[in-house]
């Protein structure tokens, strides 16, 4: 292979970091965010998107520091255009919603925020929409519509799916944050209740709107909406007759065009159904149709002009009603039925509630108000003085506070990358048997006992931590070499895997993949081991084993068999059975990446899934040794594509998700865990000996700034002073378990990092590193 120039400035790499993460920045300027913006949109005509095109027009009026990515719900057969958005979702194609969020990624938005009502969604109950969130990768906060008490099997499966995935959820309504608690098990930390915001216009100008629509001398009740019987407005219109006989200057004015879901269903029916009642009743010429939606300025002129406001919904699980919230800021006496939001909205007076359905209530709610001007205009007021809680610089206040707390923040201190971690969360994991596999926190769980996967892997890290004295790491070694042992069967010719905490084995044998790590940490061990005793046993065993584990053909399986075979010739060439591992299994990885390469799947299979990189290692190592420069080659492309695929557009290393391993040609953010990170460390470590490029360097570097908060949440999962580590990133940030794979990879991380580090010519390595067990102190950066 052609070498290219090393890299020459370790320091300078080590300390690249964003400008935000100076806190010499902060309180200064404005942080600037990129948040995607999905829901229903201007021009089509409902409710949520009404309220989508507030909050943009609201947050650039009061937060022009956040900017918004406007992607449309959108139904092809309505044929809308849309203005200045970023991309449309068709709400019934399920490619489109991956398309979409496949561009989300890749603008590198700080945050998504999704707008979620059931019916704006394809599929049964809106199921559609996980295919959407499944696939985004920065925080989600998700604004929930409506929260149903008592959700269909599928409705219930959805929300739970979306609570899951969301890093915040706002609610507009007390009662919908309650129900998220008792019902959902949704905790107030992730729950924000911020009220459907309103407009802030002066109060008391009746009769000025009133002239502007030639209504001057009338007493004005108003319905507003989309219409269709969930409105009750047959209920007001039966109230006319006892109204207009005691106040005959009353009229009801009914704004909004019929739904278009109801018009493509039966026409004009319904609205049909209310003239034809109102002729019956003898209020013809006190109802006035205007026929047509509307748009947000002018339904605020033709509130400002009524002095009842009416919603008699019958649905009392109504959570949310934007005309309601307007109509309560612009200071108007409202009668309602007591469905959630207004029950929240207009309690201590500021409304008057009558029971669904009940004509005779709403007929002695507006006299009694009409009959006493004084009463109506106190009523106005202290509505007024309501509305001030939701005007619009207050929610965009909110909102915007909301969507800060949630983007990921790269650290405020610098990267600690050549602090040495220290080991007492390793060792606390550890007893007389081996290591544990899982932990609660920090604190090991015995129930699950042990298993030769995480074992070999403590074995590995004791031959190269340099945290650890001899006799300390004697004593370790033993002990996991002593487990290693004892896991293999010669009977069966495996490796048994899992142990219980009885010292039971669970199995005759493991996993294919436990068997390969097995080969691989005592190929490792044998170049590696830290006294000879211990490098002669894995020997032993290796040659051994070999034969056996060298049938399987998993491709993982094979990549680890073939690493402990690079590590058993290092020290010893002519080993000829680790040689042909070696040659075959190099002709097996060759003959996968071209049976499943396409244009843009330049990989080994047509699915994704754990230690990737470790494919294209196994590779790299095969050609090196045995002198195939097409191995070598076909290692360092497949090597580069999955570097590609693991690194965000802001730069972070992205881990393939473990949503992603059942899903062919999918890669899904999460659950990321950190034996990936370890992956591509390894291996671009294994590309730069090849090649000295110093983009290998720089994936290295990036991949092991994931444990530090170089990820889509932000979030540190290493702990320098202890070295615990957590088990990764879920939708909502770190998983606080330190479980013995996720301690093992960063620990065998650091030491992978410094390996490569040293490697390079003309690097001091007393000057670069830190070689000390930490204590609480501060840490110590090279600058």
């Amino acid at each position: 292979m052609t070498e290219n120039p090393v890299v020459s400035d370790v320091v300078s790499l080590f300390q690249k970091e964003r400008k935000s993460a100076d806190p010499a920045n902060e309180g200064s300027d404005p942080v600037y965010r990129r948040v995607a913006l999905i829901g229903t949109y201007t021009p089509r005509q409902c409710g949520i998107a009404t309220f989508t095109g507030d909050i943009v027009e609201q947050l650039a009026r009061f937060h022009p520091e956040i900017a918004l990515d406007i992607y449309a719900m959108d139904d092809p057969a309505q044929g809308l255009s849309y203005d200045d958005v970023a991309g449309t979702i068709a709400a019934h194609d399920a490619a489109s919603y991956a398309r979409a969020a496949r561009r989300i990624n890749e603008s590198g938005v700080d945050a998504v925020w999704l707008q979620h009502e059931y019916g704006i969604f394809g599929g049964t109950s809106g199921e559609m929409v996980l295919d959407l969130v499944d696939r985004l990768a920065a925080p989600l906060v998700l604004t929930l519509h409506t929260v149903l008490a008592d959700p269909s099997e599928r409705q219930r499966e959805i929300l739970d799916h979306l609570l899951n995935r969301a890093s915040r959820v706002m609610v507009m309504s007390r009662h919908s944050a309650n129900l998220l608690a008792e019902r959902y098990g949704v905790g107030a930390d992730r729950v924000a209740v911020i009220e459907h915001g309103a407009p802030d216009r002066p109060f008391g100008r009746q009769a000025e709107f009133k002239a502007r629509m030639g209504l001057e001398g009338r007493r004005v009740l108003t319905s507003f909406g989309l219409l269709g019987p969930g409105k009750g407005l047959e209920n007001v219109i039966e109230a006319l007759p006892a109204i207009v006989a005691r106040h005959p200057e009353t009229i009801y004015r009914i704004v909004g065009a019929t739904h278009p879901n109801l018009v493509a269903q039966e026409g004009e029916s319904y609205r049909d159904g209310l003239k034809a009642l109102a002729e019956r009743l003898g209020v013809t010429d006190h109802v006035v149709w205007d026929n047509r939606f509307v748009d947000t300025d002018e339904l605020l002129d033709q509130l400002e002009s009524c002095d009842i406001y009416i919603t008699a919904y019958p649905n009392m699980q109504q959570s949310t009603s934007g005309t309601l919230s307007y109509a309560v800021a612009l200071g108007k006496a409202v009668v309602s039925t007591p469905y959630l939001h207004a029950r929240e909205l207009l309690s201590d007076g500021v409304g008057e509630f009558v029971a669904p359905g009940d004509s005779e209530g709403i007929a002695r709610a507006v006299n009694g108000l009409l009959d006493e001007p004084e009463r109506l205009e106190a009523m106005q007021r202290r509505a007024y003085a309501r509305g001030r809680k939701t005007i619009w610089p207050r929610f965009a206040d909110a909102t915007a506070s909301l969507l800060n707390r949630v983007v990921a923040r790269q650290a405020a201190t610098p990267v600690p990358l050549l602090a040495m971690p220290g080991m007492s969360g390793f060792t606390a994991m550890c007893d007389d048997t081996g290591m544990y596999q899982h932990a609660i926190g920090r604190v090991p769980d015995r129930r699950h006992g042990y298993c030769v996967d995480d074992n070999a892997r403590a074995l590995m890290l004791v031959n190269v931590a340099e945290a650890m004295g001899d006799d300390e790491a004697a004593r370790m070694a033993s002990g996991f070499a002593s487990f290693i042992q004892q896991a293999w069967n010669p009977d069966r010719r495996r490796f048994r895997n899992f142990m219980g905490f009885d010292r039971r084995w669970c199995e005759e044998e493991g996993s294919d993949d436990s068997n390969g790590r097995s080969l691989w940490a005592l190929g490792q061990t044998c170049a590696r081991g830290r006294d000879e005793d211990l490098r002669w046993w894995a020997k032993t065993l290796f040659d051994e084993a070999l034969p056996a584990v060298a049938e399987l053909d998993s491709p993982r399986t094979v990549a680890f068999t073939m690493l402990g075979a690079a590590g058993r010739l290092a020290q010893e060439p002519d080993r000829e059975q680790a040689r042909a591992v070696l040659e075959n299994g190099g002709a097996f990885l060759c003959r996968l990446i071209a049976a499943a390469r396409r244009p843009d799947w330049a990989w080994f299979e047509a699915v994704v899934g754990y230690d990737n990189p470790r494919l294209s290692q196994a590779l790299i190592e095969a050609g090196r040794i045995c002198g195939r420069d097409e191995w070598l080659e076909a290692g360092l492309s497949s090597l580069a594509w999955i570097n590609e695929q693991q690194r965000s557009a802001t730069g972070n290393f992205r881990p393939v998700g473990s949503d992603s391993f059942n899903l062919a040609h999918e890669i899904l953010p999460f659950d990321q865990q950190p034996l990936e990170a370890l992956a591509a460390i390894e291996a671009a470590a294994a590309a730069f000996a090849v090649t000295g490029e110093a983009r290998w360097f720089e994936h290295a570097r990036i991949a092991y700034c994931w444990f530090f908060g170089g990820n889509d949440r932000g979030v540190h999962l290493a702990d320098i002073r202890t070295g615990h580590c957590r088990d990764g990133i879920t939708p909502r940030g770190a998983n606080r378990n330190c479980g013995a794979e996720s301690i093992l990879a960063f620990q065998l991380s650091y030491y992978a990092m410094t390996a490569l580090a040293r490697s390079q010519p003309g690097n001091s390595t007393g000057d670069l590193f830190e070689n000390q067990r930490l204590s609480g102190k501060s840490t110590k950066h090279i600058r």
